[in-house]
This record gives C-alpha cells, sequence and structure tokens, in this order.
C-alpha cells in the first residue's frame, strides 16, 4: 500500500510540475516542485503515516522537502558566478527569460510557503529550518521586485544592489545548511531505526535460546 501511494503521488507531482512549467516556463517547474512536496508531506501525514513507520515517514518527508531547496540553492550559485564567468550568465539570463524576468519572484514564493509548513507542522521538520527558509523567501523575493518602479523598493534596492554578493552568499550557506542538516538528521533516524531493529533482533534470538535450553 505504502508503495502503491508513493508510485500515485509520483504521478501526481509529475503532473504539476508539467502544468506550471507550460504555463509558466522554468519559474514554474520551481513552483510545480515546491507544491509537489508540500502536497507530498501533507498527504503522507494524513495518509502515509498510518500505513508504514512513523521513522521512515520522517525521513521521506525530509528528503522531499530538501529537494526544491537544492535546485534553489544551484540557481543562487549560478547567481553569484554570473557576473564572473560567461556561461553561467547565459544560464541566468535563459532562466530569467523563461520566466518572464519573475525568476526570483517565483523562488521567494516558493521558499515563503515551504518556510510556513514548518512552523505550523513540525511533527517531521523542525520550526527552525521553517524560519531560516522563510526569512530566505522574503529576501529573494524583495530582491524579484527590484525592477519594479514603486517608492517601496526604492527604500531599499541600494542596499540590495551595494551587497548583492553578499547576500547571496548568505543565502547559499543558509540553503546549505538546510539542505545538510536534513540529510543528516535522516541518516540519524535511519541508523537508530537499524539500531533498534537490531537489539530487537538480538532480544528476539536470546528468548528463542533460553527457551530451547
Amino acid at each position: 500500500m505504502s508503495k502503491a501511494f508513493d508510485v500515485a503521488m509520483a504521478g501526481v507531482i509529475s503532473g504539476i510540475v508539467a502544468f506550471t512549467t507550460s504555463q509558466i516556463g522554468v519559474g514554474g517547474t520551481i513552483i510545480g516542485a515546491v507544491l509537489g512536496s508540500m502536497l507530498y508531506q501533507i498527504m503522507s501525514h494524513y495518509v502515509k503515516e498510518p500505513l508504514e513507520k512513523v521513522d521512515t515517514q520522517k525521513i521521506e518527508t525530509r528528503i522531499v522537502y530538501a529537494i526544491p531547496l537544492i535546485l534553489i540553492l544551484a540557481i543562487e550559485i549560478i547567481y553569484v558566478l554570473a557576473p564572473l564567468y560567461w556561461k553561467p550568465q547565459e544560464i541566468l539570463y535563459f532562466l530569467q527569460g523563461a520566466t518572464n524576468w519573475n525568476l526570483f519572484r517565483s523562488i521567494g514564493t516558493g521558499l515563503i510557503v515551504m518556510g510556513i509548513y514548518p512552523i505550523i507542522q513540525p511533527e517531521n521538520i523542525q520550526k527552525k529550518y521553517g524560519y531560516v527558509v522563510l526569512s530566505m523567501g522574503i529576501v529573494i523575493l524583495l530582491r524579484g521586485f527590484l525592477d519594479a518602479a514603486s517608492p517601496l523598493v526604492e527604500l531599499y534596492s541600494g542596499f540590495f544592489i551595494e551587497f548583492a554578493i553578499p547576500l547571496s552568499i548568505i543565502l547559499i550557506l543558509a540553503l546549505s545548511y538546510v539542505i545538510l542538516s536534513l540529510f543528516k538528521e535522516s541518516i540519524n533516524i535511519r541508523n537508530k531505526d537499524v539500531s533498534k531493529k537490531m537489539e530487537q533482533k538480538l532480544e528476539n534470538e536470546e528468548i528463542s535460546t533460553q527457551e530451547e535450553d
């Protein structure tokens, strides 16, 4: 039943990503990945969790949550390298054009949505990660509006332009911290689960040995 659930959700998520990509380009891929990730976590909580062990569900939730973050981390690295190298600049220009110059607005919105989830549902992902992701989303969303003619944008545009690279480096470090922490926690949960099973196995063997004696 659990495998059938995974297959079904994979199909749904692929459909969401394909639809959003067809509508708004590469930015839609990011939004679709975020929405698919959130949908998977919500459905896991209410459908899949009763079907399998909580530890396994926690691992899967962390991995699914980290996938869009890895994609966004790659884009942020390209953004930092763009002024220095021709190829990243070309890739960034393509991504911006494909999203009708809404790339960072899409990423910022997606991160804000992802940040809210652990804050309101901290069972599988710690709240502190939600606050970090939410903060990054706000910063990237504000950066995405730098090209907008607005008095509000003028208040912070100078700061964002002057410290564009340092801000990006901070975002890369924050994204890396959340991603690595999620994978580290997944490994720890897995190791504990394996240790628990080994202890159970040894106990069962001891009981069987005592019964034979």
